[in-house]
C-alpha cells in the first residue's frame, strides 16, 4: 500500500528538492516553491495544478482527487494515497507538480 514514506521519498528524489515543516505539515519545495503538502492525517497530499484542469481531473476521479473548501480558489488538488493505482501513477502527480515549481534550468536536463 502506498503511504506517506512513498510521497516523501518520490519527492526528495526530484532534483534540488528540500523538506521544510509548515503549517504543522511537511512541505516539499524546489527553489523555494512549494509543489507538495502533506496534511497531518496523512491519508492524502496535495499537488499543485492549473484550476483550469483541476475541475475536469476531478470530475474524471472524484474517489481520488478533490478541493477543499479553504483550497478552492489555489492552484493545489488533493489526492487519496488509497485511491491511487500504484507507485508509478503517485511519481508521474509529484513529478508534474514539481515541473510547475522547478526553475526552467532544472527542467532542461
Amino acid at each position: 500500500m502506498i503511504g506517506p514514506d512513498d510521497v516523501r521519498r518520490i519527492a526528495l528524489s526530484l532534483p534540488e528538492t528540500t523538506e521544510v515543516l509548515a503549517w504543522g505539515m511537511p512541505t516539499f519545495r524546489v527553489a523555494g516553491k512549494m509543489f507538495v503538502t502533506m496534511p497531518d492525517d496523512e491519508s492524502s497530499f496535495a499537488v499543485r495544478c492549473p484550476v483550469l484542469e483541476r475541475g475536469e481531473l476531478i470530475a474524471a476521479e472524484p474517489e481520488k482527487f478533490w478541493v477543499p473548501p479553504h483550497e478552492a480558489s489555489s492552484s493545489w488538488v488533493r489526492a487519496r494515497l488509497a485511491a491511487l493505482e500504484d507507485g508509478d501513477e503517485l511519481r508521474d502527480i509529484i513529478q508534474d507538480s514539481w515541473r510547475q515549481a522547478a526553475p526552467g534550468h532544472l527542467l532542461e536536463v
